[in-house]
């Protein structure tokens, strides 16, 4: 049974997911050829690191559905694809952070399982070659994982300042 407050948190981290998404400020510059890192699965990272794995992954459902309903891929319309890793991420980043008590660490795990998952998942069902998710991953993932510890090492240190979550 879900306690109040963790309605609460996966009511607002999944409205910020989208409105990362909607308004394109989940959508980082950076120097690289991809030019740009997104910060839309940073919500789902906290989510799990505030809250646990099922909070996490009400969290990554919610990014899932918005992912699909925004696809600006073909594989992004395939459910699994689209869903799966963004259930996982929450999951993983919370059992990362429970064991490390890092949030970057969850972030860098939370990171890479989307998108890993994501790629992979593409490659597995025959959307992408493997060459093409590699060098996705790595252009996009490598200042993504930055970025995302980075930001979750800064949050959950001002969410748990003054916003009284436990640690």
């Amino acid at each position: 049974m879900l306690k109040t407050r963790q309605l609460v948190v996966a009511g607002l981290l999944a409205a910020v997911t989208i409105v990362l998404g909607m308004s394109g400020l989940g959508l980082i510059p950076v120097p690289t050829p991809a030019g740009r890192a997104t910060i839309m699965h940073v919500p789902v990272i906290l989510a799990g690191v505030l809250e646990g794995p099922l909070v996490g992954a009400m969290v990554g459902f919610i990014f899932g559905l918005y992912s699909i309903s925004t696809a600006g891929v073909p594989f992004l319309l395939d459910p699994v694809i689209a869903i799966l890793p963004r259930i996982l991420i929450g999951i993983l980043s919370a059992y990362v952070f429970k064991i490390t008590h890092k949030a970057s660490l969850a972030a860098v795990a939370g990171t890479i399982c989307n998108t890993a998952g994501v790629l992979g998942l593409a490659v597995l069902k025959g959307y992408l070659p493997w060459e093409a998710a590699l060098g996705v991953a790595v252009l996009h993932g490598l200042p993504e994982v930055v970025v995302a510890a980075v930001l979750a090492y800064l949050l959950v240190r001002i969410i748990r300042r003054y916003y009284n979550f436990a640690p």
